[in-house]
């Protein structure tokens, strides 16, 4: 990677090309599993069938039903996964069947669907499977890890993270740096102080941290636009697949403050950790 004042030269990923076209994926189960199957081969990642209720999930007749309602995207805006969910004929006593649908698709599916549906594949792929070729790009701010950059490629405007090492700090994920201000008080753990409780995550916690774990391999030297594609998909969320993580939250404050409960109890019997000024 070539660098220069306020410029870079990035190198390009891609994803796999299509076997073959939507209409016959669609129409014939057999070569649906096998292009998938395929497709999460050149991925790097494997597939499993989930299970709903007890049964094995259709993914075949979920993505042909997604596909058939425009694709993921506007079957979130439109909010239809109830819909989607009734061709499945789930058991009554199934939970939360619309945010399962909505996760497995996710995780399994859309990709596959950006490539087959809407055959949104990179056209420079050489013979290899690989792709090379340069860009200039600008840097558009810092952070602690790193730079937040934009690359122009014909006529689209790319967005993503450039990483460099630091010595003691992990760096998986951006963490733009905020100068603190005055007055304001965070909940930090003290140096050394391994016997306080972790702080709680909220509901939207919970949900970026899925997310971004099963999508983060998708959107290489793109971290911001992953960032700003999970808060819309926050945002347009059904109030019901909502709920699933707020509960989450919910359930890790309840951990939280028991556990701080105990923490202050140990400090006060003696326990490990520094001692409470009165």
């Amino acid at each position: 990677m070539l660098m220069s004042p306020g410029k870079f030269i990035p190198e390009a990923t891609d994803e796999p090309v299509p076997l073959a076209s939507h209409e016959d994926v669609v129409k014939d189960k057999t070569l649906f599993f096998n292009t998938l199957t395929s497709f999460h081969f050149a991925l790097g990642s494997k597939i499993m069938v989930p299970v709903i209720g007890g049964k094995e999930l259709n993914l075949h007749v979920l993505y042909a039903e997604v596909t058939r309602r425009g694709g993921y995207d506007k079957v979130v805006t439109e909010k239809k996964w109830r819909e989607i969910g009734t061709v499945f004929d789930f058991s009554p006593t199934t939970t939360s069947a619309s945010y399962a649908l909505r996760k497995h698709y996710f995780t399994l599916l859309y990709r596959y669907e950006l490539v087959y549906f809407f055959r949104t594949h990179n056209p420079m792929l050489n013979q290899t499977g690989l792709s090379s070729f340069q860009a200039e790009g600008t840097i558009d701010g810092k952070f602690d890890c790193g730079y937040l950059v934009s690359v122009k490629l014909g006529n689209d405007t790319l967005n993503g993270v450039l990483y460099h090492p630091v010595t003691g700090q992990q760096c998986t994920a951006i963490v733009p740096y905020v100068t603190p201000q005055p007055g304001r008080k965070t909940r930090r753990r003290k140096a050394g102080d391994t016997g306080r409780p972790k702080p709680n995550r909220s509901g939207y916690n919970f949900f970026f941290a899925e997310t971004h774990a099963a999508m983060k391999s998708f959107y290489v030297n793109r971290e911001r636009e992953l960032i700003k594609m999970i808060g819309k998909s926050w945002t347009n969320l059904p109030p019901e697949e909502k709920m699933v993580y707020q509960n989450y939250g919910l359930k890790d404050k309840e951990r939280y403050h028991k556990e701080l409960e105990e923490y202050k109890e140990r400090l006060k019997t003696g326990g490990n950790g520094p001692k409470l000024l009165n």
